[in-house]
């Protein structure tokens, strides 16, 4: 059997600000936003609680960044799941700049946010109904 790829990604975190949604030339909208994910053990030689954040950038496209960008904002949990990608560029300084994100194809609110409604919140994506790939690097509003 032929050895396959797997780039799958699967993160819980809260949002460190409200998303930000643009669109590309053609009008497709994409949504980014930050999540810090903790995570905690027990130090094995001090016995002390230890935790570590780490924050990741997460791109959605097409539908999702819209209902994205309409019901998330800043503190509210999500999971997200979708693929590693690293982009790069040349910063104004000229060295090579790289950037490692996660594009979503699902989105799942996992907390209620102030005052929202039971009904208020969005009918996400089921799974393998994500939106439609992002496009090109050449293509990114950013």
């Amino acid at each position: 059997m032929a050895a396959r790829g797997l780039n799958k990604v699967m993160l819980i975190g809260n949002l460190g600000a409200d998303p930000e949604m643009r669109y590309t030339p053609n009008g497709r909208a994409v949504t980014t936003f930050r999540i810090a994910v903790n995570r905690t053990w027990k130090d094995p030689s001090s016995g002390e609680q230890q935790q570590d954040t780490q924050w990741v950038r997460i791109v959605t496209w097409a539908n999702l960044a819209e209902i994205c960008a309409r019901y998330l904002s800043k503190g509210r949990q999500v999971y997200a799941e979708g693929r590693l990608q690293t982009r790069s560029w040349e910063g104004q300084d000229g060295t090579r700049r790289y950037m490692t994100e996660v594009v979503a194809q699902e989105v799942i609110i996992l907390d209620r946010g102030a005052g929202a409604a039971p009904e208020a919140e969005p009918a996400l994506p089921e799974p393998g109904e994500g939106p439609e790939e992002g496009p090109g690097e050449e293509e990114l509003p950013f």
